[in-house]
């Protein structure tokens, strides 16, 4: 907002100054006194707690569309909208417009720090009739309107592109259980129409050569760097199965790595189960330190290698077992080298690989959105 009390953008048409007015002058405070008691089997009307939806009633409801706020406890001063014909339980309090727009205030609302209103030592507390005097700058409710209908487009886009990646990451975790043979299996519980051979049982000594070295710090990283860069702490931050786009730079050497070679992070602070998070390279070549590489024989495909070990929660489990260390956990070939890996024939891979990574990309897209 500018000297003027106009915005830098705005919708064509609007002209006039905005007001700076206190939230319970174009708001109105509104309070419930329900709780879990209260849920009926025969209910009419969603009840809300702080996060959900945690029954239904029959009566108190309100007519219009409101905001909540956390005013006690875990959660203080959390913003959510909520909409009509519902009610909340009693540690919220509830806003609805008065001469304004809700999803304007709601605008305004979502970006307030609520910690100067927030007291209580034992039990962190807000109240309406603190941040109810705060001051925002208040255009002609048609102007709101307008730009509370494109801030609330734009939440219902995020909201169904996040609807959209929790069903992708769901089909994946479902895939991922069923496409892999469980319990001592040879075949899978699906797989793809075709392929009827059993499995073979290796070892993770038989897929590739093992390769590590490098000496590569994050010290080591330049934006201007000739060469990529992969360190042991990205495959927790940056990757889960797969290497791709990778923004790291660096001039210096460490272990050389090149497409369908497989990283795993030697060591973490966390647990052993968390340290298996192998990740194989989809670029063609790189540099990486703080991890041992496994580099494929030609008839092994990398990136399956990564999801069956990653995503299997019992091949996980298994390694996990192989991890020492207590405060810092470490994970090395020769202690994993023995362990067995169901392995199908190099087309069955290949197809297995490609589907995971296709989910893998949308996904990914729609986070991005």
């Amino acid at each position: 907002m500018n000297s003027e009390l106009k915005p830098k953008i705005r919708f064509k048409g609007f002209i006039d100054d905005w007001e700076q007015r206190k939230l319970n002058q174009f708001s109105k405070y509104i309070t419930s006194n329900k709780t879990a008691s209260d849920i009926v089997s025969d209910g009419l009307y969603d009840l809300y707690d702080a996060n959900n939806i945690i029954g239904k009633i029959n009566n108190d409801v309100i007519k219009e569309e409101y905001i909540t706020i956390i005013k006690d406890g875990s959660g203080v001063g959390k913003v959510r909208r909520l909409p009509k014909n519902t009610l909340f339980i009693g540690t919220m309090g509830g806003i609805i417009a008065q001469n304004s727009n809700i999803d304007f205030i709601y605008c305004n609302l979502i970006k307030t720090d609520f910690t100067k209103e927030i007291n209580g030592a034992t039990i962190p507390h807000v109240y309406y009739s603190s941040y109810g005097n705060n001051e925002y700058y208040v255009p002609s409710l048609d102007e709101q309107k307008k730009i509370g209908m494109i801030f609330n487009n734009i939440d219902n886009l995020i909201t169904l592109h996040q609807r959209k990646c929790d069903k992708l990451v769901e089909l994946k975790k479902s895939l991922l259980e069923k496409m892999f043979p469980q319990n001592n299996s040879v075949i899978p519980e699906i797989r793809f129409k075709g392929f009827t051979d059993d499995w073979e049982q290796r070892k993770y000594k038989d897929i590739g050569i093992p390769l590590s070295g490098g000496n590569l710090s994050y010290d080591s990283l330049d934006d201007d760097g000739d060469k990529k860069c992969v360190l042991y702490g990205d495959l927790y931050t940056k990757y889960d199965c797969i290497i791709q786009d990778i923004k790291n730079r660096t001039f210096e050497v460490g272990n050389s790595i090149i497409k369908n070679d497989i990283l795993f992070p030697q060591s973490t602070t966390v647990d052993a189960y968390s340290l298996i998070s192998p990740a194989c390279l989809n670029e063609e070549n790189a540099e990486t330190s703080g991890v041992f590489v496994i580099r494929p024989y030609k008839n092994i495909n990398g990136n399956f290698i990564c999801y069956y070990t990653k995503g299997n929660i019992e091949q996980r489990k298994k390694l996990s077992k192989k991890a020492q260390g207590l405060t810092i956990v470490h994970l090395y070939y020769h202690s994993i080298k023995e362990e067995s890996i169901m392995i199908p024939h190099k087309d069955e891979q290949d197809k297995i690989a490609s589907v995971l990574l296709d989910l893998d990309n949308l996904i990914t897209l729609h986070q991005r959105k």
